[in-house]
């Protein structure tokens, strides 16, 4: 009875033995078909280049306009004295970064004031070579966050950027931004004209009207640089953006060129902008309130020798019987004052010595008076 058992055993190591050297035939097989289907070495070369063709056009005026402005744009490098501790000697060194342009052939490089600001008036200025040259304080007018330097660098570097104009601007039109975000120096960035007549703060905290928004990507060390249009002529000067994160939401904001090209120039030739003034003193806003009086610029004080005390210009004033009634302002050449800081807009698109006609509410009454406008301290 044990024998069937050993034939049955011997039966098992058989088919065990069989199926084995299936499976390696198999497999060796496999393996020789996988290799001979592996192409050689030789073949194994990079693909053949298709032929690009011709740029589009946008893409070509995108290179034409980077060509034209880049030139004009500088890196400037704030710096301020730092004193050693085991010295009497001190040295300046980088305080931050910003973007500014060239606005002539004498030097002239226009930024904002918020890129220079408490940098002891010395600055440096980076073209797009390795050349850098110092820049000295030429003007300053913080309410709009302008200010203008100058170097003195070789004929050929100093390549004026082409100016064009802001206020035929459009909604949608293309737009093009240099500048430094970052450190990272002819960075140009594109967009288009998301709105306009926005209003912004200057660093003074005086409002900045009529600013341009744009979705072009603007970061922290952009500001000072040019805002472009699709001819590549300045149109606005690259000031702030809206980020709760602190980089670009695509959201950001230039002052315009037309109120750039009537500052720069008083900034160059006065080293600040002279205000014209008619040597008055308003009352603030709840004055009118508690008076029952119309929107405008009540007049609580007319300097002696002034321009408005030779005009007849009348002040409020307090007497025994209560307030006396004076001159209320509501506009300036026919276009509408409505509190103190529209005011002093209208005053800086003028200068001392033009000659204005007042708009005046008085004695219940809208008269109008001829005024020479005097230059503020």
């Amino acid at each position: 009875m044990a024998e069937p058992a050993r034939s049955t055993g011997a039966a098992t190591l058989l088919l065990i033995g069989a199926v084995a050297a299936a499976m390696f035939w198999l497999g060796q097989h496999s393996a020789a078909e996988a290799l001979a289907a592996t192409p050689p070495a030789a073949s194994v070369v990079p693909r053949a280049v298709v032929a690009r063709g011709e740029l589009a056009a946008d893409e070509r005026n995108n290179i034409d306009v980077f060509k034209s402005a880049s030139p004009s744009v500088v890196h400037i490098t704030t710096l301020e004295r730092a004193a050693s501790l085991f010295s009497i000697d001190a040295t300046q060194v980088p305080r931050g970064t910003g973007t500014g342009f060239m606005w002539d052939d004498h030097g002239h490089i226009v930024t904002n004031f918020h890129v220079i600001q408490g940098g002891n008036g010395a600055a440096a200025s980076r073209f797009r070579t390795t050349a850098t040259y110092s820049a000295s304080l030429v003007g300053v007018f913080p309410d709009r966050d302008l200010a203008v330097l100058r170097i003195d660098a070789p004929a050929a570097k100093l390549k004026a950027i082409a100016v064009g104009q802001s206020s035929n601007l459009v909604v949608g039109q293309k737009v093009y931004a240099i500048g430094n975000p970052f450190g990272l120096d002819q960075t140009l960035t594109t967009g288009i004209v998301s709105a306009l007549n926005r209003e912004i703060e200057s660093v003074t905290r005086r409002p900045i009207r009529g600013a341009i928004q744009t979705d072009a990507a603007i970061n922290p060390g952009n500001s000072g640089g040019p805002l472009l249009d699709s001819a590549g002529r300045l149109i606005g000067i690259n000031t702030a953006i809206y980020s709760p994160s602190g980089g670009s939401a695509g959201i950001g904001f230039a002052i315009p060129v037309d109120e750039v090209n009537r500052i720069v120039p008083r900034l160059i030739r006065d080293g600040r902008l002279i205000r014209p003034s008619l040597g008055i003193s308003a009352a603030p806003p709840e004055f009118n309130r508690a008076l029952g009086l119309p929107a405008g610029v009540a007049i609580v004080e007319v300097a002696p020798g002034s321009t408005a005390a030779e005009a007849g210009l009348r002040p409020f004033r307090r007497s025994e019987r209560g307030v006396v009634s004076g001159d209320l302002i509501t506009a300036i050449d026919r276009q509408p004052v409505t509190t103190l800081e529209s005011m002093l807009d209208q005053f800086e698109r003028r200068q001392p010595g033009d000659a204005v006609t007042l708009q005046l509410w008085r004695d219940g009454a809208h008269v109008e008076l001829r005024v020479r406008l005097g230059q503020s301290e």
